[in-house]
């Protein structure tokens, strides 16, 4: 593996800053995923919206697919503005990022539906659904680098899961808030008909929020150093670092499993279970509303737990524990689900799958950030983590397709997570231990 450059000495932020970079990296991640969770939320829904609803499975299936259709760009918008971000900074990636998201979401509201323009409803949501793919792509290329880049060594795992599964849990929290609100000033056949629409359109303002937020933050310290360091210094020799080049392939390679298999757990649990609690249990809308934000808040304990143990026990150790109790707890949990009859048997499931789904998802970002040096570190990361969540994405779709009846989802869902958790658990054995690399 090439040696990455020595570093100038970097100037630490004061403690408020500090704090403030992980608070605003945090956020940035919740608007990010609320974005992206506002999808989960009405995927009945848009089934019908913009897709011929003859056959339900395979409406479903087919928003399940403009979902992947948005994490297939992500890559794209993970090297275009991890490469910009590299060389230009993380804050001014995450104001571009930021607006981009918010405007291509808002567009989503705005499509009229299949039964007036037929086919070309499916695609202009397909269209919206990749470029704001490629905007999701510069978010995930800056905002937690920024986070973890900013705080000392000791306590970057704790970020990590701050910032990555605090901000799932903020944006799915703010996501459900926004559902039961509109599902309740829009209530019953109004929401199916309209209302969905205001969901779409509150991505905008969450996108003027992080503009707000984002042009307040003072930029990487690591970065600053780096750049620094590039002005006072001859051009280097050879060919420059690259995440895919030389020996920096594998190590993209190794972090894309990890975040295919983090991410997907992920996906299985708290991406599948808005649907799950409709088709299944036939919870009412607002019942589901409710039962996701508590989730949402253990989700955010969940990755904080997660995070900090991976700062006590080391990444790996840590990783491979939080595998562990996926494997032995998802499954089952998903065919007690199935059978839940009562509203609090129900909801205890949820809270349970969302909380350990995100166990193996919390350490993934600092892990990915402390295989990079900092001269590629936006770039390897936002391909690594892109390109992972791309396919790990992609599981709620081959789960519909795999499935012919929505009685048949939580045995579907049982075996999907035991494979993934055995492949995440397989490919932690063979990563070494990363804490304290990143400097």
């Amino acid at each position: 593996m090439p040696s990455p450059p020595p570093h100038a000495p970097v100037l630490a932020l004061p403690p408020r800053q500090r704090i403030y970079a992980v608070a605003v990296s945090c956020l940035g991640w919740a608007f990010d995923l609320f974005d992206l969770f506002i999808l989960l939320y009405v995927a009945p829904i848009l089934a019908h919206v913009f897709f011929d609803s003859s056959r339900q499975m395979l409406s479903l299936a087919a928003v399940y697919g403009a979902f992947t259709a948005t994490l297939i760009m992500r890559p794209v918008g993970g090297y275009l503005f991890g490469h910009y971000s590299d060389r230009h900074g993380r804050k001014r990636t995450l104001v571009v990022a930021s607006i981009g998201v918010g405007v291509s979401t808002a567009l989503m509201g705005a499509i009229p539906v299949y039964q007036t323009i037929g086919a070309a409803a499916p695609m202009a949501f397909l269209l919206l659904r990749l470029i704001q793919g490629v905007f999701m792509g510069g978010m995930v290329a800056a905002t937690h680098t920024l986070g973890t880049e900013s705080i000392g060594p000791g306590h970057r795992g704790l970020a990590s899961g701050i910032i990555s599964g605090g901000g799932s849990g903020i944006g799915k929290l703010f996501a459900s808030f926004v559902f039961v609100l509109v599902s309740l000033a829009v209530p019953g056949p109004d929401f199916a008909s309209w209302g969905w629409r205001i969901m779409f359109f509150c991505g905008l303002v969450s996108s003027l929020l992080g503009l707000f937020v984002f042009t307040r933050l003072q930029e990487s310290p690591l970065w600053l150093a780096l750049a620094a360091q590039k002005r006072n210094a001859p051009p280097p020799r050879g060919k420059p670092l690259g995440a895919l080049r030389g020996g920096y392939i594998g190590i993209t390679s190794g972090c894309v499993l990890l975040t295919l298999t983090g991410g997907g757990l992920s996906y299985l649990t708290s991406g599948y279970l808005p649907t799950f609690l409709k088709i299944v249990n036939h919870m009412p809308s607002t019942e589901v509303g409710v039962i996701l934000s508590g989730s949402a808040v253990c989700v955010m304990l969940a990755s904080v737990l997660s995070g900090a143990l991976s700062d006590y026990l080391g990444r790996r150790k840590g990783m491979l524990l939080c595998g562990a109790v996926s494997l032995l707890c998802i499954a089952p949990l998903y065919l007690g689900l199935g059978q839940a009859r009562t509203v609090g048997a129900i909801a205890a499931y949820t809270v349970a799958l969302s909380a350990i789904g995100t166990l193996c998802y919390a350490p993934l970002l600092i892990v990915l950030n402390e295989r990079f040096p900092t001269e590629i570190r936006s770039t390897g990361t936002a391909v690594s983590w892109n390109i992972g969540f791309a396919i790990g994405g992609s599981m709620p779709t081959i789960v519909s397709l795999f499935t012919k009846e929505a009685s048949a989802l939580p045995t579907t869902l049982a075996i999907a997570s035991a494979l993934t958790s055995l492949v995440y658990l397989t490919v932690v054995m063979f990563t070494p231990e990363t804490r304290g690399a990143m400097r």
